[in-house]
């Protein structure tokens, strides 16, 4: 092994290492991404890097529609509109078998577009829904089993943080990646209804009886979620506005239509802001610590190394795509999923490109591959999320209330893997 060979292991081994002993992910990346940067070239030119990579990377106007996804999701939390969405998903789906849990995902498909993120998602919606689901008897693995499952379409549906941390990784279009989540992501809606059927359609409670008028009432609730849907998706997709610029519009419109209908004063625009703000510092903390792992990556040529390794195996495109793809099954048991996106997609990355892969294509099915670790053990993030806010329910009852929709996502993933059409078709009408 060359001397880069083995600062490379070394590096891996430490990072595993401080991981295991709960160092934040962000600090043990820095750490040992100017260590081993030092290393190699010398602790001057770390140093140097060490002051300048932080200051670029909270600076990148690229990275700024981070925060304004993040205010956008707290506020909409904090002025109601994720009670509405439940509500008016259940005075439309309530007449079926299991009605509250197909509400359910309907909610959470319309938390997330306006959220961006799959803990925020779970979280808010086990507050609201299980509750409920309890109430008319259904058994807590079905009913946190949906919430957890309902909660991953946060990283999917657009706007979506951690896709935004792809697109600036990787250095593609993150306005095309938001649009190329939207078939998938309805699909997934779509699927997770279709599990609920399947999987429990026996044992939940029959639906109740359906009102015309109510069902039309309850979308006045809910107009706030598709004005802010249709300003940010439709901007982008349309060309009249960057992801960055309709983030911000967002965000603002959030806010003044929570003034408006009287549900954001000012003490809680303030609490949104610092909420907001103490999420925002935590991704930046990870992006700066990837952004000097990535440095180390580069100067030890691991990325490239590994590229050659898996075409030697001569295993073909979608073999390899396969090993891939189980290796970051294989994490999600241990990482979460912006850790999975950061930490690996520089390495795989490469590998991708060099098999001919469409890297909007291969976004979309990392970041549905990366869901699985949020709701599979031992880590399941929504998982934990759930048993935080619901302590009755113990975590076996929790995953195993998650099994059919694993299943399920499993199925999607081969669909869009076999037929990359269904994520590709929509990106390329944008103008």
């Amino acid at each position: 092994m060359s001397e880069s060979d083995i600062v490379a292991v070394s590096g891996f081994v430490i990072l595993f290492a401080l991981m295991a002993l709960r160092v934040p992910i962000g600090v043990a990346m820095g750490l040992v991404g100017i260590g081993g940067f030092a290393a190699i070239a010398g602790v001057q030119p770390a140093l140097n890097l060490l002051a300048q990579s932080p200051i670029r990377t909270v600076t990148d106007f690229n990275l700024s529609l981070i925060p304004f996804f993040i205010l956008m999701g707290v506020l909409a939390t904090n002025s109601g509109m994720s009670r509405e969405l439940f509500r008016a998903g259940y005075a439309w789906l309530g007449q079926f078998r299991g009605g509250m849990a197909l509400s359910t995902i309907a909610a959470c498909a319309g938390f997330s577009a306006i959220s961006g993120s799959s803990v925020a998602t779970a979280a808010t919606m086990t507050k609201i829904a299980h509750p409920e689901m309890k109430r008319v008897g259904y058994p807590d693995d079905v009913s946190t089993g949906v919430i957890a499952a309902g909660g991953t379409l946060g990283i999917l549906i657009p706007p979506s943080v951690v896709l935004a941390v792809y697109a600036y990784i990787t250095e593609q279009d993150v306005g095309r990646l938001f649009i190329a989540g939207v078939v998938p992501g309805l699909l997934a809606v779509l699927m997770y209804m279709a599990t609920v059927r399947v999987a429990h359609g026996r044992k939940l409670p029959k639906g109740v009886t359906f009102e015309l008028g109510k069902a039309v009432r309850s979308l006045a609730g809910v107009w706030a979620v598709l004005v802010l849907f249709i300003a940010i998706i439709g901007s982008i997709y349309l060309g009249i506005a960057t992801a960055t610029e309709a983030a911000a519009v967002g965000s603002v419109l959030t806010a003044l239509i929570g003034m408006l209908r009287r549900r954001l004063g000012f003490r809680a625009l303030m609490e949104s802001l610092i909420e907001a703000l103490r999420t925002s510092v935590a991704i930046y903390t990870i992006l700066i610590g990837a952004i000097l792992f990535g440095y180390f990556l580069a100067i030890t040529q691991t990325p490239q190394k590994i590229t050659a390794i898996l075409v030697s195996w001569d295993l073909g495109a979608y073999g390899t795509l396969a090993v891939i793809l189980g290796f970051f099954l294989l994490m999600g048991c241990i990482l979460d999923a912006m850790a999975m996106i950061i930490l690996l997609v520089p390495i795989v990355y490469p590998v991708i490109l060099q098999l001919g892969f469409d890297p909007i294509w291969f976004g979309i099915i990392i970041v549905m591959t990366v869901e699985l670790g949020l709701i599979t053990p031992p880590v399941g993030m929504n998982v934990f999320v759930i048993n935080t806010i619901s302590r009755d329910v113990s975590l076996p009852t929790i995953f195993r209330g998650v099994l059919p929709f694993v299943a399920a996502d499993i199925i999607r993933l081969a669909i869009l893997v076999l037929f990359p059409a269904i994520v590709l078709f929509l990106p390329g009408t944008m103008k």
